[in-house]
C-alpha cells in the first residue's frame, strides 16, 4: 500500500512539474475548458433553483364550473348529483361555492372592498370547484378535458374552466429543458475531452525523449502514464472550479434583476448557488472528463512511440 501511495504521489508531483514548466499554456487550456463547462453548470444551477418551485405547485387539475347568474339556489345545488355522476370513477372533491361566499373571498383577497360595494348587487354567480387527484399523464389531461366538455352540456351552466393546466405545461417545459441540458452537456463534454486530448498530446510529443529514456531504464507503462493522467484530471478540476466561480459571480446581477421582477408578485425568490454536494459532483465530473481525455490521448500517442 505504501508503494502504491508513493507511486501516485510521485506521479502527482510530476504532473505539477509539467504545469509549472508551461503555466501559460495550462491556464489557457483551463480557460478554454471552463468556457465549455460554464453553460451546462449554469443550466444545472437554474434547474436546481426551479425544482423546488415546481414541486411546491400542485399539479392536480381543478375544474371550476360557473352557473348563470339568474339560476335559483335550489337548482344550483341540485346540480351536485349530476356532477358526481360525471366524475364517477375519479378521485374528486366537489365543493359548492355560493355567490355570497365568492364575493366575500374576493373582497378579502383583492382589497377592493369600496370599489366592489359601488357595484350594488352581487355580480358573481354560484359555482362549483372540483379538485381531481391522480391526473398526471397526457392521457389523464385528455380525460379532464372530456369531463369539462360533459359539464358544459349541463343545464344552467355558463362556463367551465380547467385550472392548473399551466402547471402541467411548466412541468413539461422543465422536462424539455432537462433533456436539452443533457444533450448540451454531452456535446460540451466531448469538447472538453478533445481539448484535454490535444493538450496531453502536445505534452507527450515534447517529452518523448524523456519517455524513451524512462523505458530504457525499465519504467512500466503505468509509471509513464500516471503523470499525464493527473495532468488531465487537474486541468478538468481547475476548469470546473473556474466555471463554478463564473456562475456564482453571474448570479449577483441576475438576482438584482430577478428581485425587481419578484417584488411585482410579492415574492422574495433568489437564485442560489448549488449546495456543496452538487458542486463536488460537478467538480468530480469535470475532473473525470479531463482524465478520460488524458487516457485516450496517452494510450494512442504512446502506442505510436513504441
Amino acid at each position: 500500500m505504501n508503494v502504491w501511495f508513493r507511486q501516485h504521489r510521485f506521479a502527482f508531483g510530476a504532473a505539477l512539474s509539467h504545469v509549472r514548466k508551461a503555466p501559460g499554456s495550462f491556464l489557457f487550456n483551463v480557460l478554454v475548458v471552463a468556457v465549455a463547462l460554464t453553460l451546462p453548470f449554469a443550466g444545472v444551477t437554474l434547474l436546481d433553483n426551479a425544482r423546488p418551485l415546481s414541486e411546491e405547485l400542485s399539479v392536480d387539475p381543478e375544474i371550476s364550473l360557473f352557473l348563470k347568474t339568474d339560476t335559483p339556489r335550489d337548482q344550483a345545488q341540485a346540480l351536485a348529483p349530476q356532477l358526481q355522476q360525471i366524475l364517477h370513477g375519479s378521485h374528486a372533491k366537489v365543493s359548492f361555492v355560493p355567490r355570497e361566499q365568492a364575493l366575500a373571498s374576493l373582497k378579502e383577497k383583492s382589497g377592493l372592498t369600496d370599489v366592489i360595494e359601488t357595484l350594488g348587487d352581487n355580480p358573481l354567480p354560484d359555482s362549483y370547484v372540483m379538485k381531481l387527484e391522480g391526473f398526471a399523464s397526457g392521457a389523464d389531461a385528455a380525460r379532464v378535458d372530456g369531463l369539462a366538455e360533459q359539464m358544459r352540456a349541463l343545464p344552467d351552466v355558463d362556463s367551465v374552466q380547467v385550472d392548473s393546466a399551466w402547471v402541467k405545461r411548466l412541468a413539461a417545459l422543465l422536462g424539455v429543458l432537462r433533456l436539452a441540458l443533457l444533450l448540451l452537456a454531452i456535446t460540451l463534454g466531448v469538447v472538453v475531452i478533445a481539448v484535454v486530448f490535444n493538450t496531453i498530446r502536445l505534452q507527450v510529443l515534447t517529452q518523448r525523449e524523456e519517455i524513451a529514456v524512462s523505458k530504457l531504464l525499465g519504467a512500466t507503462d503505468n509509471f509513464i502514464h500516471r503523470p499525464f493522467y493527473y495532468t488531465g484530471a487537474l486541468l478538468g478540476l481547475c476548469a470546473g472550479a473556474v466555471a463554478l466561480g463564473a456562475v456564482a459571480l453571474a448570479l449577483r446581477p441576475l438576482n438584482t434583476a430577478i428581485a425587481e421582477f419578484a417584488r411585482l408578485y410579492a415574492s422574495e425568490f433568489q437564485l442560489t448557488p448549488l449546495p456543496p454536494l452538487g458542486m463536488a459532483a460537478l467538480l468530480a465530473i469535470s475532473a473525470g472528463l479531463g482524465l478520460v481525455g488524458a487516457m485516450l490521448s496517452v494510450q494512442r500517442h504512446l502506442a505510436r512511440l513504441k
